[in-house]
């Protein structure tokens, strides 16, 4: 048992060796991992080799005429055995214990065995459940279904079928993961293109395909964090030179153009609908595109206090002022006159107190949890969407009509007229464009609500 040293412990030095005094069978020297402390040393080998002609004795590198992918792939390799030796050497020199190179040597295995413990599907549910605590019932449903798709392509490689998941299942579900779970070292990259060509063969379009991989790039990250991951095994490419690793950039996520014409917009509006859920479809999506986009969450979670003020003359709300459900960014616009005349007509049916919604989406005395308001909206959604097909075949409208195709056709509306894309931006609350995101600050509220009447 290692003991608290009086003095300063020192830290053992890691280093990778091309230990030329043993040659293999095929010619080639094996690379090992070489502990030195206090004159004692130990070498490791690590199953990797090479063969002479490819290895620089002077430079005491690999020669860059060995050919690729392999000289990256094999660089990578002992890059991860160098960091995982190199890890335990620090973490016992910090800790200021007495240790030999054979304390470094089994300090580097715990850590694998430990990363052993936590295998990928647990440490879903770990993560999901984690966001369902904190009320994050959308982030929490999201991993959730990761761990869904993991549990399928695992099936499929092990020829078998991965049980229900739901209410009453959920010793079958445990019992199916002591015997399929795999371990975090072996998601590496042949694990990932392996996963991208079954979703290819089941024909899931590529946008799927590039969220699904977000999602687990970040849940690794996550993992990473924990310590149930090791950075080295990390399959994704951090930088250009990474090329073997899985690069989620690849995917293409273009999309077809959503946005509707102002002429289309305008058929849409003079349609008069059959009946009270159409209503309600054409609504939001009005909404949705003369309140700056506002996405159909937001609107669902309207309530009445948080429409302030009074147009002049018109005992219209002036402003809209929420926070932004995906995000968390504070809004505060001013409503035009087909905007405030939408939520006017809906007070008579949906006010009761300002805690109402505005909207009939939700109902403050049967929608209480985050859990029931995120089945409901997306219940709503659903058949809000629906409708809006409808819709838009009434009104002769080829694109198919959403929620979506609103916020789309407001950003396009705004550009078309001339708008910087810095205040799109901002009156979207699109926090991930990086390239706009240092300006938006910078533009006050009245300049949003100036470019707001390029709507009308």
């Amino acid at each position: 048992m290692s003991k608290t040293t009086e003095h300063k412990e020192g830290k053992a030095t890691v280093r990778i060796e091309y230990y030329t005094s043993n040659t293999l069978k095929d010619g080639s020297h094996p690379f090992y991992i070489c502990i030195t402390k206090k004159r004692e040393r130990r070498r490791i080998a690590t199953g990797l080799a090479l063969h002479p002609k490819y290895w620089n004795p002077l430079k005491k590198e690999i020669r860059k005429s060995y050919p690729e992918p392999g000289r990256e792939q094999l660089l990578t390799k002992l890059a991860e055995w160098l960091a995982k030796y190199s890890e335990a050497a620090t973490l016992l020199a910090e800790a200021d214990e007495q240790h030999d190179v054979g304390t470094v040597a089994a300090k580097a295995i715990e850590g694998r065995k430990a990363a052993r413990r936590v295998k990928l599907l647990a440490y879903c549910d770990e993560v999901s459940a984690g966001y369902l605590k904190t009320g994050q019932v959308g982030n929490s449903g999201v991993y959730r279904d990761l761990r869904n798709q993991l549990a399928k392509f695992i099936a499929d490689e092990n020829n078998t079928v991965a049980p229900p998941t739901g209410r009453g299942q959920t010793e079958a579900w445990s019992e199916w993961l002591n015997h399929y779970d795999v371990p975090f070292d072996r998601v590496n990259v042949a694990f990932c293109y392996q996963w991208e060509q079954v979703l290819r063969a089941k024909g899931i379009k590529e946008t799927t395909i590039s969220y699904r991989f977000r999602t687990f790039r970040s849940l690794l990250n996550q993992a990473i964090a924990a310590g149930v991951m090791k950075a080295t095994a990390y399959p994704f490419a951090r930088n250009v030179a990474e090329k073997h690793k899985m690069q989620v950039g690849k995917f293409d996520v273009s999309t077809a153009k959503r946005a509707i014409s102002r002429d289309e917009l305008r058929r849409l509006e003079a349609l008069q609908p059959s009946n009270e859920r159409q209503r309600l479809a054409k609504d939001l999506f009005l909404f949705s595109y003369y309140a700056g986009g506002i996405n159909f969450v937001d609107m669902a979670q309207m309530r009445w206090r948080d429409l302030s003020g009074e147009t002049q003359g018109t005992g219209h709300p002036e402003r809209l002022s929420y926070v932004r459900q995906k995000t968390g960014g504070k809004f505060s616009l001013r409503l035009l006159i087909p905007a405030a005349a939408i939520v006017m007509a809906y007070r008579p049916f949906t006010y009761a107190s300002p805690a109402s919604y505005v909207f009939p989406v939700l109902d403050v005395n049967r929608h209480l949890t985050p859990a029931q308001v995120k089945n409901r909206s997306h219940k709503v959604l659903g058949q809000v969407n629906k409708d809006l097909k409808e819709l838009g075949q009434l009104a002769g409208i080829a694109t198919p009509l959403t929620t979506y195709v609103a916020r789309h056709t407001f950003a396009t509306a705004l550009k078309q007229a001339g708008t910087q894309t810095a205040v799109i931006s901002q009156a979207m609350g699109h926090k991930s464009e990086s390239v706009t995101a240092v300006y938006l600050d910078s533009f006050a509220s009245d300049v949003v609500d100036t470019a707001f009447d390029s709507l009308l």
